[in-house]
């Protein structure tokens, strides 16, 4: 029966999931978790990641049995045809155990590689993000619109770093981004995690991200959320983006060309 569920009804189902979830996550936000090695590290996200999951699989998974499930947050590329869920337990896992406010949790649908309806929640402002293909985006019940801007010299622009394991390549790639910015737009802000700037471009508080390499968990909410509110999606040269890309680029319609431009360079 769950299985012929509309859309828009799975949408208000993860609501649900995504915001329990949240709360797991709250309940166990608050002093800075210190480790000494890479080891304690990982651990310590992954007992974060399990809190979440707990209540995040069942859940979804009873929605859509037959969906695949996206083991890996940090995985990259094309899924297999099908339905998969793409889920984020800890966006911004880091943050959350240095005791910083940038965290949320994700689960978004994926139909044959094309988001369909995602949930960005952040627990400590209460936020929750939605968007539904073809039925726009909100934030709390109120529809998102993206940026007017025209400038992106009057711009505030924004990215992520690139992860601790990235190829040199990548990592200078991005460093040459950020100052090919620091020239054209007005402000850049650079922070983890990746979906918490995309629900702002969304929301037409920041007019341009960009992304380089990348993991689908990263940038299949946002992408959702900021094409149903308006804005444009492509990869860093302004080509049609897809999980395969190994650049992303969400903006403002007008400032994306400029922005382009800007990352051509």
């Amino acid at each position: 029966m769950s299985e012929t569920l509309p859309d828009s009804d799975l949408l208000r189902l993860t609501v649900e999931a995504v915001r329990k979830a949240g709360s797991v996550l709250r309940e166990r936000f608050g002093d800075v978790v210190h480790y000494e090695t890479r080891e304690e590290l990982m651990s310590a996200l992954a007992v974060n990641d399990d809190a979440a999951l707990d209540i995040l699989r069942p859940a979804l998974t009873g929605l859509r049995p037959d969906a695949g499930w996206v083991e890996d947050e940090l995985d990259g590329g094309a899924l297999p045809p099908g339905e998969w869920w793409v889920v984020d337990p800890a966006e911004g896992n880091v943050n959350h155990l240095h005791a910083l406010a940038e965290w949320a949790v994700t689960a978004t649908l994926v139909r044959e590689n094309r988001p369909v309806l995602t949930v960005v929640h952040v627990p400590l402002t209460g936020e929750t993000y939605t968007a539904l293909d073809g039925g726009g985006a909100h934030l709390d019940g109120r529809p998102l619109r993206v940026s007017p801007a025209t400038d992106l010299g009057l711009g505030l622009v924004a990215t992520s770093q690139a992860r601790p394991d990235e190829d040199e390549k990548v990592v200078r790639r991005v460093g040459s981004s950020i100052t090919a910015m620091l020239f054209d737009a007005l402000v850049v802000r650079t922070s983890v995690p990746a979906t918490l700037h995309l629900v702002n471009v969304a929301a037409g508080r920041i007019d341009a991200f960009w992304q380089f390499a990348g993991a689908r968990a990263d940038l299949l909410p946002g992408a959702l959320l900021v094409t149903e509110a308006g804005g444009r999606i492509s990869d860093a040269e302004g080509r049609p983006w897809t999980p395969q890309s190994d650049s992303f680029l969400a903006a403002a319609p007008g400032v994306h060309a400029q922005a382009v431009d800007t990352l051509s360079r």
